[in-house]
């Protein structure tokens, strides 16, 4: 079973909304691991709209005494100040994401055509300070084989046009690219994460994805938790990857 990373960024959107510590994300922390699921994410942009540097590092020392059950995913463009804050805090994994201009929320993953001189002296550092680094792709096979070729452990499938083409529809057909696509990156060495727009409806068909080590999800999960709470949408999510929703 792929296990299930929480992205608490829309809670720290609501509170920064009105200011002030309502709701707390730390709060939110505890409720998400009291729920059974064993994986936090956050995304600090540069602008702190949502996630803030000190969240980032309150989560981190939250985390400590829970370091060998619960892992720490801090995901983000490679800054240099988010990344001398990676290497200080050392969280389980460090997902690198490119971030365009004016952009609300993630709309592609790495082209093959980065440097992988630039890009991938990041990763050495990264992993240099014990942090396992995962690359943000399109399910392309020349964005794949850019990322191997970085030295990164794993890979983060942009899942996206997954989600659209469920709606459609037409799941099974994006599946199987996206099968094509684990495959070549196991078969370079590389772990296999997802996320984007993955929600309960398109959910039990993504799990089938062959060699799928995580599923990171946030803004669906935190808009359900509203009508249903926070602790029982964990709990649906958590169902849903084991096959039992």
């Amino acid at each position: 079973m792929a296990r299930l990373s929480v992205n608490v960024n829309k809670v720290a959107t609501l509170r920064n909304a009105r200011g002030g510590e309502v709701p707390s994300v730390l709060a939110a922390v505890r409720t998400i691991l009291g729920a059974g699921c064993s994986g936090i994410t956050v995304h600090p942009r540069a602008d702190e709209r949502h996630i803030q540097r000190r969240d980032v590092i309150e989560i981190a020392a939250a985390l400590a005494p829970l370091r060998e059950g619960v892992e720490y995913n801090i995901e983000g463009d490679p800054r240099p100040d988010l990344m001398d804050l990676v290497c200080e805090l050392r969280p389980h994994q460090c997902t690198l994401v490119p971030v365009l201009p004016g952009e609300i929320t993630s709309q592609a993953g790495w082209p093959a055509s980065t440097s992988v001189a630039e890009i991938g002296a990041i990763v050495r550092r990264l992993q240099g300070h014990g942090v396992r680094v995962a690359m943000f792709v399109d399910p392309e096979p020349a964005a794949i084989r850019w990322a191997a070729a970085l030295g990164a452990e794993r890979i983060e499938l942009y899942t996206e046009p997954f989600a659209q083409a469920f709606a459609r529809g037409e799941g099974e057909a994006s599946l199987a690219r996206y099968a094509e696509a684990t495959e070549l990156a196991h078969g370079l060495g590389l772990g296999v994460n997802a996320g984007h727009d993955l929600d309960l409806d398109n959910l039990p068909l993504f799990r089938r994805l062959p060699h799928l080590d995580e599923v990171s999800i946030g803004h669906a999960l935190i808009s359900r938790a509203l009508f249903v709470g926070l602790d029982t949408v964990v709990r649906e999510y958590l169902a849903a990857l084991a096959g039992a929703a």
